[in-house]
């Protein structure tokens, strides 16, 4: 009989393996962009731009690497040891469109910054926060020159739900469903497109982002705002703040 303790750990091995299967994957994209703007540079002898575009591809490589191995950090502590904190969702947002910026400019997307209202801070992890929403806004942006989107553009906003305040990133996506997020949690590291409503690629942002977001005690949801569809962290109010 399999102890319960024993059963969990293989589940997050197995968790583990997966994630680092669907990075193994999506890495072939930005080494192989890299590549190519090295050829490309050595042909023409223009060099300052593919030096350039080299810079942000390589960037965004390591920037989801550094995301997994936050999530495999987060993942290996107690939930009870993790720090929270209070968490300004503006702030969070403002930093992460900065990060965005450069891949943003090579794919052509506008970003756009909308907070309706005022809102206090949260309790989160905001390394962990910050890195997931980055993760997230690299699999959109990946994705969004194969969407035929209307509007090339990405808006980073903060919005209320029933559950508490939904910190994401939309755009004019219709086929992404909460049906095709779960399917692709079933699939990521076994399938080449675990994603396809979404990417052609393997998504692998997107389960950066739900693994740092799970351990940190947040969630990763399929949400709408102002009639665009996107994926967003579900984040809790600081309770003490609003005692005050």
């Amino acid at each position: 009989m399999v102890s319960p303790s024993s059963y969990d750990e293989k589940q997050a091995l197995l968790q583990s393996e997966r994630l680092f299967l669907s990075l193994a994957e999506q890495m072939k994209l930005p080494l192989l962009q890299i590549v190519r703007q090295a050829e490309l540079g050595a042909l023409t002898g223009n060099t300052a731009e593919p030096l350039d575009q080299v810079r942000t591809n390589a960037d965004v490589a390591l920037k989801l690497v550094d995301g997994y191995l936050l999530s495999m950090r987060l993942a290996a502590e107690e939930r009870s040891t993790i720090e929270q904190e209070s968490v300004s969702i503006s702030s969070v947002l403002y930093d992460t469109a900065q990060q965005l910026h450069p891949i943003a400019k090579v794919y052509g997307v506008e970003l756009e910054l909308s907070l309706d209202g005022k809102y206090g801070p949260v309790t989160s992890h905001r390394e962990g926060l910050q890195s997931a929403l980055v993760s997230l806004g690299y699999a959109l942006i990946e994705a969004l020159p194969a969407t035929n989107a209307p509007q090339m553009r990405l808006q980073l906003a903060a919005h209320r739900c029933r559950y508490g305040i939904v910190a994401g990133l939309y755009a004019d996506v219709d086929r992404l469903t909460t049906e095709a997020l779960r399917q692709g949690r079933r699939l990521h590291g076994t399938a080449r497109q675990p994603l396809p409503a979404l990417s052609h690629c393997g998504g692998a942002g997107v389960f950066v982002a739900d693994a740092i977001l799970r351990a940190i005690g947040a969630r990763l949801k399929v949400s709408h705002h102002h009639h665009r569809s996107g994926l967003g962290a579900v984040l809790q109010p600081n309770s003490q703040l609003q005692l005050i």
